[in-house]
């Protein structure tokens, strides 16, 4: 009986050390989402897949030339093809930013985030909401200027996960969230 406990002592020592080493290594971001954060996460995501800038850029392409064959042709411009021209450069342009509005939309309503990065993965929790995600759900992640974007796994990397680096408010604390995304996950 007497080894018993020992063995139920040092499992539970350990589990507490490694809690303590997880605080220790943790590092804490506490902000409010903004269509801006939604916004760097898809044109991170735009630019490693390559599919939507492409598609896009062969849409418009397409527009430029019709508009082009159209004015050419009458030997004078067309207001209306003008015109539709104008609106297809406009939703080419304004399309993530509309998709970034609508991620804004679903996720503001609750309110302040505070997410935690540690070795063990990342838990993020709002006054309605908790998300515990493990690395390998991550295939890799990208750093801006003001964020940490996290890459689903999936082939059409349909989730993201975005990390402002406005939300840490210690010291080093940028330092050591890349360091702990650096050693569990791969800089894409």
């Amino acid at each position: 009986m007497a080894e018993g406990r020992s063995a139920e002592g040092t499992t539970s020592s350990a589990e507490t050390s490694d809690d303590v080493v997880d605080e220790q290594t943790a590092v804490q971001l506490v902000y409010r989402p903004q269509s801006a954060d939604a916004l760097v996460g898809l044109r991170v995501r735009e630019r490693i897949k390559r599919t939507g800038l492409l598609l896009r850029g062969v849409f418009l392409a397409l527009w430029v030339g019709q508009w082009l064959l159209s004015a050419v042709g009458r030997g004078s411009i067309d207001v209306v093809s003008t015109v539709l021209f104008l609106f297809v450069v406009l939703v080419v342009w304004g399309y993530p930013r509309l998709q970034a509005a609508h991620v804004q939309r679903i996720v503001a309503w609750q309110g302040e985030y505070r997410a935690t990065v540690s070795p063990a993965g990342i838990t993020c929790r709002s006054d309605h909401s908790t998300l515990v995600q493990k690395w390998s759900v991550f295939q890799g992640y990208r750093e801006t200027a003001g964020h940490f974007v996290l890459l689903s796994r999936d082939p059409n990397i349909m989730c993201l996960g975005v990390l402002p680096k406005r939300g840490v408010h210690e010291a080093g604390g940028i330092d050591r969230l890349r360091a702990i995304l650096d050693q569990h996950t791969t800089c894409v």
